[in-house]
């Protein structure tokens, strides 16, 4: 009879027979046929005691009782002689039912022991592959439990085979995010694998360690794919922590260096406006006794990291003092960054002190390093310390005391190492009784404080002073050097310099700008609110200046005043009481010349 098992058989590579209930063989494999050189297209008919009669008896005997009580005959060794020579194999036999069931076939297959060999050789060589890689290697059954586990993977997570045979790989190993929140087994990539038959890479998880410790790895989780059906995963995963921490370490210098480019940049800036400074405050110019006081002060307290309190009238050389302090201290290779407080409004406070990050709030395009971080190892200067609102002086001596703040915007810590000097015109005790300035912030400001005399107070000085402005400011404006006379340097003696020192450099410099010769115009320097106390005497015959001249003097002196005014022409502080003019009468006369206020 013809069988539906034939075309199943006939090209099998191993010896393959079917032998049906009457104990009679229809079909054998192509492989059989050839070993007992038997056509291939021949009708075939052989009794099974025919087709076995080459074996031991012990094996027909076997498939005797097989056939008979239909059971399975697993691998049984046996030899079978062919025309030409044995072949040596193993021979299991199984039932099946017949395909109209009227009785039972036995399938007979018989497995070469070469290619046995063969396959087991090629499967030990699988083996080795696979233990010699370097990357951890997992094998999933369609239920997402480990079949197979490499040497590489039990190093890298610590699992042994054993312990993952069998078991849902997911909740071994893959069951939490890297912040330790669940990870649903219907999200994982490596199980979606053999549901969307897609490959699936992640570099972004971890896998759990044995001990407890998450792995950051690299994996790919490939389908398997078997008789057209998805029957699991291949799972190919690397260890990343040494990327990973490279990764990290590379974000975090790259950060450094943003930061110590940006405090660079910003030093560069002092430094910068350093450079334009004309040289009122670099020096420090008199042998009068009250500065050699002072001086001594500054020796005494430059060494000690102690906070320092500079006090006197506007225009005495308080900056000059704070940085005579700093360039004598341990700190005078780092930077001293002042701060002028009567010039930052209160709602910039925080980020001018402390600085911001990006988004902090509106108009924060990028971080900014606050003024107390960019003095980071060197000196702060608060100028004009008296300035800062009330409300707002209880964040900066918080920051002082404990030297640690928090960026607008941030929650991280900031610790900087930073001596203040603090200076301020006002008298902080009269600030301090009627509730204007905090008493613990004084007190933490004025460890050590200086009062630093005014230029009234130190007239010996003024002659010295006026020689060395006339020096430096001929210097910077190109001029040949100009002579000061003795009778000029009594003059300014006896004025009483309500501006000190910086009223003392204004006054000189007007007069350079004034002169169009070698003969210092003292006379035409003063402002006409505060004349000198003795007026010179009128230039000599052989002395004058023609009206082109002396309106190009007066057009350079109101130039000076309104540059010194800031460009403000009325108010205490204008170029218009500057000149001792109404402020009308100033415009009048900018129209006349011609002078406008430059764009900025």
């Amino acid at each position: 009879m013809k069988l539906t098992y034939e075309t199943l058989v006939a090209e099998a590579p191993l010896w393959m027979g079917v032998i049906g209930p009457d104990g009679i063989c229809h079909s054998l494999s192509v492989a059989w046929r050839t070993g007992l050189g038997i056509d291939s297209n021949a009708d075939l008919a052989l009794p099974v005691a025919e087709l076995l009669a080459a074996t031991e008896l012990p094996v027909r005997l076997a498939v005797a009782e097989a056939m008979k009580t239909r059971q399975t005959i697993q691998a049984m060794s046996t030899t079978f002689a062919t025309p030409t020579g044995d072949v040596h194999g193993y021979l299991s036999a199984w039932p099946t039912p017949a395909e109209d069931g009227a009785g039972a076939f036995i399938f007979v297959s018989i497995a070469d022991q070469q290619a046995e060999a063969e396959l087991a050789r090629l499967q030990h060589r699988q083996d080795l592959i696979l233990e010699a890689a370097g990357e951890g290697i997992y094998g999933l059954d369609s239920q997402g439990c480990t079949t197979f586990a490499n040497k590489a993977a039990t190093e890298i997570l610590g699992w042994r085979l054993e312990d993952v045979r069998g078991q849902p790989l997911h909740d071994i190993h893959h069951h939490s995010h890297p912040d330790g929140s669940p990870y649903p087994k219907e999200e994982c990539p490596i199980y979606a694998a053999f549901k969307d038959g897609r490959v699936h890479r992640e570099d972004t998880e971890v896998f759990w360690h044995s001990d407890g410790t998450a792995i950051p790895v690299e994996y790919t989780s490939t389908p398997i794919h078997e008789n057209g059906e998805l029957s699991g995963a291949v799972v190919v995963f690397r260890d990343i922590s040494e990327r990973r921490r490279l990764e990290q370490q590379r974000e975090q210098d790259f950060h450094e260096i943003h930061r110590l480019k940006e405090q660079l940049e910003l030093e560069r800036d002092y430094l910068r406006d350093e450079i334009r400074v004309t040289g009122l405050y670099r020096d420090i110019v008199g042998n009068s006794q009250a500065l050699q006081r002072t001086l001594a002060q500054i020796e005494a307290v430059a060494a000690t990291p102690v906070s320092v309190l500079i006090q006197g009238e506007s225009g005495v050389g308080k900056e000059g003092i704070a940085r005579a302090i700093h360039d004598r201290s341990e700190r005078a290779d780092r930077p001293l960054v002042k701060v002028n407080c009567a010039s930052i409004p209160a709602e910039l406070f925080e980020s001018e002190f402390f600085g911001h990050v990006k988004g902090a709030f509106t108009g924060a395009h990028r971080d900014r390093t606050g003024r107390l971080q960019l003095a980071d190892g060197g000196t702060l200067f608060l100028d004009e310390i008296g300035e800062i609102p009330l409300s707002l002086q209880g964040k900066l001596l918080r920051a002082l005391q404990e030297h640690e703040f928090e960026r607008v915007g941030d929650d991280r810590t900031v610790r900087v190492n930073v001596r203040v000097i603090a200076a301020t015109n006002r008298d902080l005790a009269t600030e301090i009784g009627e509730g204007r300035f905090r008493a613990d912030l004084f007190y933490r400001l004025s460890v050590f404080p200086i009062e630093v005399p005014a230029l009234r107070d130190r007239t010996e000085d003024i002659g010295p002073l006026a020689q060395h402005f006339l020096a430096n400011i001929c210097e910077e404006l190109g001029r040949d050097p100009i002579r000061i006379t003795q009778q000029q340097v009594s003059t300014l003696e006896r004025h009483g310099w309500p501006g000190n020192v910086r009223e003392l450099k204004n006054v000189i410099e007007r007069a350079v700008i004034l002169t169009p010769g070698s003969h210092l115009r003292l006379d035409l320097a003063f402002r006409s609110d505060t004349p000198p106390a003795v007026s010179e005497a009128l230039p000599s015959d052989s002395e004058f200046v023609t009206d082109v001249e002396f309106r190009e003097m007066e057009k350079i002196n109101l130039l000076a005043a309104l540059r010194h005014a800031d460009w403000q022409l009325s108010g205490t502080d204008g170029a218009a009481a500057l000149l001792g003019l109404k402020p009308s009468t100033l415009a009048y006369r900018m129209k006349t010349f011609g002078i406008a206020k430059p764009l900025a």
